[in-house]
């Protein structure tokens, strides 16, 4: 049985991954065929349904934070989870994306626990999959992300932290994020493939998404996911 999951229903070895238990409730909702709860050990929600085309699918929440993100990947892949699509949020560090942008993440660079600016790099042919299936006219931007150990509130407009590498981070990234570096890394330890599609919910200049479209670039993301899921069979 896994350390920090404790499943009451099946797993899928496909599985969307989110921070916010309630992200992970709208994506069951909203992807899944009658959906019911496969974990709620920790409030780390989590749930197993079937997608209107009949292929299995796992959302499940991942708590705060890189630790916690690879934690409980570890015990998905445990559990059978073979291949991960993460949806999360972002604060941008370039000036272009906007709020409720999509983001797909080519790169991440951790900073924080002894990794400052180590490169890591998703499942390509997954993220492949994933852009193709965003498509236009929801194109995602491809991006180089700053995963830190957690979000300081910005000293200067338009920065998405503080403290001396700051500026060295900002001139590696689109964005900053809490955890996608660390799940790439145990993706890759673990033998998960693993993308990445991170929504802004922070423009470079401070403008902030609502949750009315935080949760419509959610359901774009999880969609596309689905599809990259069915269509790499």
């Amino acid at each position: 049985m896994p350390s920090r999951l404790r499943p009451v229903a099946s797993v899928a070895a496909d599985a969307v991954l989110v921070g916010d238990p309630g992200r992970a409730l709208l994506l069951a909702q909203e992807l899944q065929d009658s959906p019911k709860m496969s974990n709620h050990a920790r409030g780390l929600w989590g749930y197993w349904g079937t997608t209107p085309a009949g292929r299995e699918l796992t959302v499940q929440s991942t708590g705060m934070g890189g630790p916690s993100a690879a934690l409980v990947l570890a015990d998905l892949a445990e559990l059978g989870v073979r291949r991960a699509v993460r949806i999360g949020s972002c604060a941008a560090i370039a000036p272009e994306p906007e709020p409720g942008d999509l983001l797909v993440a080519l790169e991440a660079h951790a900073w924080g626990g002894g990794r400052e600016g180590e490169a890591v790099l998703p499942d390509m042919r997954l993220t492949n999959a994933v852009r193709r299936a965003l498509g236009r006219p929801l194109n995602a931007r491809p991006a180089t992300l700053a995963s830190l150990d957690f979000l300081h509130p910005p000293t200067t407009p338009g920065a998405a932290g503080s403290g001396p590498q700051a500026e060295t981070y900002a001139e590696l990234a689109d964005a900053a994020d809490m955890q996608t570096a660390a799940l790439m890394l145990e993706a890759e330890a673990l033998g998960v493939e693993l993308a990445a599609v991170l929504i802004v919910a922070e423009s470079a200049a401070g403008d902030q998404a609502d949750d009315e479209l935080l949760a419509a670039a959610a359901k774009r993301a999880g969609a596309a996911a689905v599809e990259a899921f069915e269509t790499l069979n």
